[in-house]
């Protein structure tokens, strides 16, 4: 195989709030945590252990207006983009580099405003009135809610 692949997927939890820039030209960019857990039992202890691992996502765009106005700290995203590494310059003069994830796709798996429907109406079964958009190359696009999920 000749050719090269980057490509990441994540199901995990948003850990803080859509941050937004606008740029001069109309365009704009969001970025926000998310979380995923690894979970195992320590053969030693017997003990259950948790691993978290923070991923630094990025969203353009129309995506990003969407993700801003649907989502909030704690909802469930999967996003599927590519890894990036970045370089700058700190205020105390040292270089730092972060790795972040540009989304290409992504859909909302749960919100805090469906949640919050749920348990107000106390029945899961029913529909929430919040839609699930999905955005697919930065064009979103939008889904009607889906509870049939395989995970």
């Amino acid at each position: 195989m000749s050719g090269t692949l980057n490509k990441v997927m994540l199901i995990g939890h948003l850990g803080d709030e859509v941050k937004m820039h606008y740029f001069e030209g109309g365009g704009s960019i969001g970025r926000f945590p998310i979380a995923t857990n690894e979970s195992y039992t320590n053969k030693q202890t017997g003990e259950r252990v948790t691993n978290t691992d923070w991923h630094n996502i990025v969203v353009r765009n129309k995506a990003a207006e969407i993700c801003e106005k649907y989502l909030s700290k704690g909802d469930k995203i999967y996003v599927e983009g590519r890894l990036k590494n970045r370089q700058w310059q700190g205020e105390d003069g040292n270089t730092r580099y972060t790795t972040e994830v540009h989304v290409q796709e992504f859909t909302f798996l749960s919100t805090k405003k469906e949640s919050m429907a749920n348990a107000q109406t106390n029945t899961p079964s029913q529909q929430p009135q919040v839609p699930k958009p999905s955005a697919t190359n930065e064009t979103a696009q939008a889904t009607p809610p889906d509870d049939d999920l395989p995970f």
